[in-house]
């Protein structure tokens, strides 16, 4: 019997989330692979599953490493929190979000986008004043540092090349976008939710939903929760931060503890398309994140009408189709050679300009100068010996 939880209720009461989606039915039977289905997973895993690639999920508490489906699959790094009392438990949302990235579908149970990569588990979820404040030991006017911040740049210092962040604030914070710039600097892909406000009262009333960051932040890959027909989901959240959209409604996966169940929300959503980043960094290491970004928006289907709209970005992922299109993006950043004796037109190449020498009129002069000189000097000191 599948559970079913709210992600985003899951990890509100540490992230400051907004209105979150309504609990989900349970899933059909047989249709545990259904999210799987709807991203074209299983054909993209004859091309690659992920080996090799580490993706950091930033949230609240940390994923049950001992269930069947993330055993040996599971890094932990340190609690950016600060927590003082109280250790850290296993979370059943933390849980869900690294089995849909890297769950091993081992003994028939919940397979993820990219069974081949591994989590890295940083909780850095826990409320926080309105924008920046001082810490009073630091330098006069430097913003403390704070734990997603934190979080990212350990991330990108220990081997990540995707980083998901299923968490979402109204706030923007320098020292979390100056730490986004940084691990973009490092080539590594940043992945988040945008938020589930679609049903809040300003939504119903502009039609639109207020910003969220880290989605918001320029580089991030911005991610809105579809239904099983590909529609928006009512409370995913819908504005120009949505880069594309993925499953997020009744989506089938592991909780803490062995049970299965279905999570509804944009946090499920994001975790689904850092695991198709997983699976083009696996493929393509090198690869920038800026173009990993458009082989995910390129590949996405079915477009909107216009191209793009602000409920479901460039459309629903593609894992196989965005494969395809990272091998077109990866062969045009080749050097191609050029040969030296190409040029516009017919006839003999001209002669380039010779290099440019000394003067010789200049030479003559500055020779002059310098025997005058020197005869007036032995003058003036023969005369003055005589004396």
């Amino acid at each position: 019997m599948l559970r079913p939880i709210t992600l985003c209720a899951a990890l509100a009461s540490a992230l400051l989330a907004g209105p979150a989606p309504a609990g989900p039915a349970l899933a059909e039977p047989g249709g545990e692979r259904w999210a799987l289905d709807a991203v074209n997973a299983e054909k993209a895993w004859k091309v690659t599953r992920g080996e090799g690639v580490t993706v950091a999920v930033l949230g609240a508490a940390r994923p049950d490493g001992g269930i069947p489906e993330l055993k040996d699959k599971v890094l932990y790094g340190p609690d950016m929190t600060g927590r003082v009392f109280g250790g850290l438990v296993p979370g059943d949302a933390e849980t869900a979000l690294a089995s849909l990235i890297v769950g091993s579908g081992r003994d028939g149970g919940i397979a993820g986008v990219a069974p081949g990569a591994r989590v890295m588990s940083i909780p850095v979820a826990e409320p926080k004043p309105d924008g920046n404040f001082l810490d009073p030991e630091a330098e006069t006017g430097v913003p403390q540092d704070r734990p997603v911040a934190r979080g990212i740049r350990y991330a990108a210092n220990h081997g990540a090349t995707v980083i998901c962040l299923p968490i979402s604030d109204y706030g923007v914070d320098r020292t979390d976008r100056e730490a986004i710039s940084y691990a973009l600097s490092r080539g590594v892909v940043l992945v988040a939710s945008v938020g589930d406000g679609g049903q809040s009262e300003y939504a119903r009333q502009t039609g639109t939903s207020y910003w969220k960051f880290p989605a918001g932040y320029p580089g991030v890959v911005g991610v809105a929760a579809v239904d099983r027909q590909g529609r928006k989901a009512e409370s995913s959240s819908d504005n120009l931060s949505v880069l594309v959209a993925a499953p997020g409604v009744d989506v089938p996966v592991a909780l803490a503890g062995g049970s299965h169940g279905t999570i509804s929300g944009t946090p499920a959503s994001s975790a689904l398309v850092a695991g198709i980043a997983a699976l083009i960094k696996a493929k393509y290491p090198d690869m920038a994140p800026e173009l990993v970004s458009r082989a995910l928006t390129s590949a996405s289907r079915p477009h909107p009408r216009a191209g793009y709209d602000d409920k479901v970005g460039f459309g629903v992922v593609d894992a196989a189709a965005a494969l395809t299109k990272a091998a077109e993006l990866a062969g045009y950043t080749r050097t191609v050679p050029v040969r030296d004796d190409l040029h516009f037109g017919k006839g003999p190449v001209s002669e380039g300009p010779a290099r440019p020498g000394p003067d010789p009129v200049r030479l003559w002069i500055y020779a002059i100068a310098v025997v005058l000189g020197l005869g007036g000097f032995a003058a003036g000191a023969v005369a003055l010996s005589r004396r």
